[in-house]
């Protein structure tokens, strides 16, 4: 039986509390994936070049990853509530900047609040899970409020498309920007403060010096490198496609229309939803888990690979939907993060991996929009240099994390690590 969380006042279930921060987590997915139906207008009104369009993206990520650290810091100093209602009004704000913009670097502005805003939407998710339930239920808890975050992606598919079409792009950032006021309304209102990790003896509050000294020891750790090396790819390939280039590569190189691509955009998020909770359900545990995750980054690499051949265009369909069918397997990547840190350090430990993860995703969409761009300057096709270097980076990056040191879970200790 899951626990209880005591919010010192009328308290949601823990479902119905997860639930309402939810909320939060599916406008950062909508947000984070607009740029793969924005793109078309946004070159036409600001005449941006391939690398804009990936600074545009990627200035999302930047923001949101930068973040992390202090979120962290935030919820285990000051708890999940506050942390959570004092970050996202920005998204509201980034929001409103983004539909007023009248030049690119506004544009870039307002995609860097709404990261800020949108920083702590599903690290405070992790964190309630890891308090309000049980701990045998984290993955297959946290699998499904991946799968429910992931509707996100629906608003960011045939409906904006439609928005587009029928009005302009302002009026996508404006409706996303009133979603997230309502959601902030909705965790002010009903969502309070879940109780804090159990501790062996009491310790005095931190201060902010010695909360980031603490975050920075986890660096000393053998197993962090990995970890990181591997989360800033695996992610980051998946929102690469969904929400930079899936629009550009069907409208380019397919000829589709915008509310096609739109289409196409909704399918693979509603494949991608039922990938989370399934795999969440299957988590083999700390050994296997760690070969299913390097299986199946290679099979993404694969499938990238053959992007880049510049097949036809139900050759790529097909292959996205093969991708977004099994991409659910990095829902396992948190759990393999619970295990390899100490509850003391929890909320930093899943604030460090969100950082790399999303620090990932902003490199990978600033770096493949330069190598677009520079595949046009030399007569080249652009996506098949984008699509191959994605391939790339998940090989490179599943490499390290096979090779490099493992957590004491996975290397045979038998224990968690005490100490960071």
């Amino acid at each position: 039986m899951a626990p209880s969380c005591d919010h010192g006042q009328p308290a949601p279930a823990p479902w119905t509390g997860l639930l309402l921060l939810a909320t939060g987590f599916i406008l950062s997915q909508a947000f984070r994936t607009i740029a793969a139906i924005m793109a078309a207008p946004l070159q036409d009104q600001f005449q941006l070049t391939p690398q804009q369009l990936g600074l545009f993206a990627g200035s999302f990520h930047f923001a949101f990853a930068a973040l992390q650290l202090f979120m962290g810091i935030g919820l285990d100093m000051h708890g999940l509530r506050r942390t959570v209602l004092t970050a996202s009004p920005l998204m509201v704000l980034g929001a409103a900047l983004s539909a007023l913009a009248t030049s690119f670097p506004m544009l870039v502005a307002g995609q860097v609040l709404i990261g800020i805003g949108c920083a702590p939407a599903f690290l405070v998710c992790t964190v309630y899970i890891a308090r309000c339930f049980a701990p045998q239920r984290f993955a297959a808890v946290s699998g499904a409020i991946l799968a429910i975050g992931s509707t996100g992606m629906l608003l960011t598919g045939t409906p904006l498309a439609w928005l587009i079409e029928a009005s302009s792009w302002r009026m996508g950032f404006a409706v996303l920007g009133a979603c997230a006021a309502a959601s902030w309304v909705a965790i002010a209102l009903w969502v309070g403060e879940p109780p804090a990790a159990p501790a062996s003896t009491p310790h005095p509050r931190e201060s902010l010096g010695q909360a980031v000294r603490a975050f920075g020891q986890l660096f000393r750790l053998p197993h962090t490198l990995g970890i990181i090396v591997f989360s800033l790819v695996t992610y980051a390939s998946f929102v690469a496609l969904r929400g930079l280039w899936l629009g550009p590569v069907m409208m380019q190189r397919h000829g589709w229309s915008l509310v096609d691509s739109g289409n196409l955009a909704m399918l693979l998020s509603v494949v991608a939803l039922a990938g989370p909770p399934l795999f969440g359900r299957a988590d083999p545990g700390p050994r296997r888990r760690r070969r299913w995750l390097v299986v199946l980054t290679l099979l993404t690499a694969a499938l990238f690979a053959g992007m880049a051949l510049a097949p036809s265009a139900s050759v790529d369909v097909a292959l996205m939907l093969l991708m977004s069918t099994f991409g659910g397997y990095m829902a396992l990547q948190y759990p393999d993060v619970k295990d390899a840190y100490a509850p003391a350090v929890m909320g930093r430990a899943m604030a460090l991996f969100t950082m790399a993860t999303f620090m990932g995703v902003a490199l990978m969409q600033w770096l493949t929009g330069a190598i677009a761009s520079a595949a046009q300057a030399h007569g080249m096709e652009p996506f098949s240099a984008v699509f191959g270097s994605i391939a790339a980076l998940l090989v490179a990056g599943t490499l390290a994390f096979r090779w490099l040191p493992q957590p004491p879970s996975v290397a045979g200790s038998g224990a968690r690590t005490t100490k960071a």
